[in-house]
């Protein structure tokens, strides 16, 4: 899937099976439904990737100290950039399979 690709998905009722479950996560993420993006991120804790999406969530939630602890969790900087910027981070690495 190409960044485009994912990019138009986003107006499609459900996001499409198949997908990376961090992208299924970002993609739920950017409908609206962060609790479903959030128990994506729950599901594999302990997993970078997972642990980095968890902390995405938490600093959108304005919950700093907690997205702070799963940036330590994923043995990430703190992102300082916008949430559109670090949202759009995360769908690129995940898309290249980082």
């Amino acid at each position: 899937m190409t960044h485009t690709e994912f990019m138009h998905s986003l107006a499609q009722s459900a996001p499409a099976s198949g997908w990376p479950p961090v992208l299924t996560a970002l993609w739920y993420d950017a409908n609206g439904d962060w609790e479903q993006a959030h128990n994506i991120a729950q599901s594999r804790e302990g997993t970078r990737e997972y642990d980095r999406l968890h902390a995405y969530l938490h600093r959108k939630e304005g919950d700093e100290w907690n997205a702070g602890y799963w940036y330590r969790r994923a043995k990430s900087e703190v992102f300082r950039g916008s949430l559109d910027a670090e949202w759009e981070e995360l769908v690129k690495a995940t898309l290249a399979g980082n």
